[in-house]
């Protein structure tokens, strides 16, 4: 018998396996039931959404297929910070997105420039590109 070793910050496949199909209210609970002493209202003001929002998500009478990737990226440290083990992957599988990949500021810095140097009009057209390619990766 063979053991899969994983490297450090990386998800146990068998956990991932345990997990797949759960919605973000059922990843935000399981995600809460392991934070000693915090609920909601804590997530919701230490993650700089509105209580509201996220017990709207919670009793899934609010939509999550738009939440902004930073308010994903930004749970995900929250929980974190608590001492919960979680991934981005697993908030971007549970509001049925693909994982973006890691930001890099050099080459965000890179895009912005060139972005900048373009005419108002290609600018435009930048933009609509870049949201095709966003709804075609949403697709895949």
């Amino acid at each position: 018998m063979t053991s899969h070793q994983n490297h450090p910050g990386e998800p146990d496949p068998a956990e991932d396996r345990a997990h797949q199909g759960e919605d973000l209210a059922a990843l935000l609970q399981r995600l809460l039931d392991q934070s000693q002493g915090k609920n909601q209202k804590d997530l919701a003001t230490a993650a700089g959404i509105s209580y509201q929002t996220l017990n709207a998500w919670m009793n899934r009478t609010r939509g999550t297929s738009r939440v902004d990737p930073e308010t994903l990226r930004s749970m995900v440290e929250v929980f974190r910070s608590w001492g919960v083990k979680t991934t981005p992957r697993e908030f971007f599988e549970a509001v049925g997105r693909p994982v973006p990949g890691p930001t890099n500021e050099e080459r965000e810095a890179r895009l912005l420039r060139i972005y900048r140097q373009l005419p108002e009009g290609k600018q435009r057209d930048l933009i609509t590109d870049a949201e095709a390619m966003l709804r075609v990766s949403r697709v895949s």
